[in-house]
């Protein structure tokens, strides 16, 4: 069967099934924090149901921290904020008077130049590129990935994964108060304002540590002595930082990333529903935990999952759904993680090519470029992976913040949604990757 044979019915009765049962989920189980019970449970919820179509299903847990990821927001910004004005408050106790020279703002310097090189480095590991750096730090809990899987009629000589996450974002403070203030890019203001603050800051210092040593004439004078109150701009915009994640409350998840999880869900309804058999195709979903933990759970998939992916002779390929919103930004993201992981070009055309099967041919190559998706842990371990996603990426207004609920949800979106995934499948069974 190919995609244009495929009933429309089907599809529309999907995604009327999608919004009743994002609804239920969120009213049923709540807000679903990285590892919890409320995300396990979801998991067990939509396992009854796959239960009834699919020739296999189960769990594979694994350990994480789910507040490490995020947490440096908090750490960073109070070493930072602790060191200026502790260092400003010695220098004029003369507890600095006389070391390095006749600079008392010499060793503050030093010392502020140093945390805040610090707290740019574990940034960067966290945020940036995503390790588990502070990981050993932080309490564990027991996270799980679901998986089902559609069997081929003959032998498996493709599979293909749709993959969504379950688990919810802890609020970012930014996001949601910058539609009551009417700013829409409240976040890009305040986060470029701390990160670029905080690189100024390390400059001063290593150029007034330079100028401590060297004549550098009127501009020395003013950087050895006054140069030192630029960190307490920094030190500023860090209390903007450690407000940026209400760790206390957790967006419902409606849209991010529920509709991507139920694409997964109802590719393999659907084709059930239409009664499709692939012959040498493998269809699977994978349902993650700790996606808004740093991608934990799909590096733990891709950890425990590579050889079979890589040596066993299958081609396999992995589509992660995240987000099914804002139409106008349908797109396939084969650039991720802030930019730094490219995406297989192979497999981000085919389901660019699929998309225009569907009818929907206006989607774009586009950059994930302020975060991540799972398809980069996935991607990063040598797989075979790329995104797809619809939401505005100013961000939207319902963006990590509890106005992702379900009143939300736009189902022409989840609709054309389904229609790429379902084209997708059907087109990597007909063609897989090109060689």
């Amino acid at each position: 069967m190919k995609f244009s044979e495929f009933p429309k019915a089907v599809i529309k009765e999907n995604v009327d099934y999608t919004v009743k049962e994002i609804t239920s989920v969120i009213k049923r189980y709540g807000p679903r924090e990285s590892g919890n019970s409320n995300c396990y449970a979801t998991q067990k919820h939509i396992r009854k149901e796959m239960d009834t179509f699919c020739d296999e299903t189960g769990f594979e847990g694994y350990q994480m921290a789910p507040k490490a990821f995020l947490h440096f927001t908090k750490t960073v910004s109070a070493s930072i904020i602790l060191a200026v004005f502790v260092c400003l408050l010695l220098v004029y106790l003369n507890v600095f008077s006389g070391i390095g020279g006749n600079n008392d703002f010499f060793l503050a310097h030093c010392i502020v130049g140093g945390v805040v090189l610090c707290g740019l480095f574990i940034t960067m590991m966290e945020f940036l590129l995503y390790k588990p750096f502070c990981d050993p730090l932080y309490k564990k809990v027991e996270g799980h990935n679901f998986y089902a899987k559609r069997k081929p009629t003959g032998e498996v000589k493709r599979r293909i994964i749709i993959s969504g996450h379950c688990d919810s974002a802890y609020e970012w403070r930014h996001n949601y108060y910058s539609k009551i203030l009417h700013i829409k890019s409240l976040t890009g203001i305040l986060m470029g304002l701390t990160i670029g603050s905080a690189f100024a800051s390390v400059a001063v210092a290593i150029v007034t540590i330079i100028a401590n040593f060297t004549d550098m004439g009127e501009f020395g004078y003013f950087m050895l002595n006054y140069s030192y109150y630029f960190h307490c701009f920094t030190a500023l915009n860090m209390v903007t930082l450690f407000l940026f994640v209400d760790f206390n409350t957790i967006s419902p998840g409606a849209n991010d990333n529920l509709t991507g999880t139920y694409a997964a869900v109802c590719a393999l309804r659907m084709l059930d529903m239409a009664g499709v058999e692939f012959e040498n195709t493998e269809v699977v979903v994978l349902i993650t935990d700790g996606e808004e933990a740093g991608l934990r759970g799909a590096k733990q998939w891709a950890k425990d999952h590579k050889a079979e992916y890589t040596e066993e002779g299958v081609e396999t390929a992995i589509l992660c759904v995240d987000t099914l919103t804002d139409l106008d930004y349908l797109n396939v993201y084969n650039r991720d993680m802030t930019g730094t992981v490219k995406h297989d070009q192979r497999f981000s055309q085919l389901v660019m090519d699929a998309a225009a099967d569907a009818g929907h041919g206006n989607l774009k190559f586009a950059n994930v470029f302020f975060g991540s998706s799972d398809a980069a842990a996935f991607t990063q371990s040598g797989l075979t992976a790329t995104c797809l996603a619809a939401m505005d990426p100013t961000p939207a207004d319902y963006y990590h913040n509890r106005r992702d609920n379900y009143d939300r949800l736009v189902p022409e979106a989840i609709e054309t949604g389904f229609e790429v995934v379902l084209s997708t499948i059907f087109r990597f069974d007909e063609k897989g990757l090109e060689k």
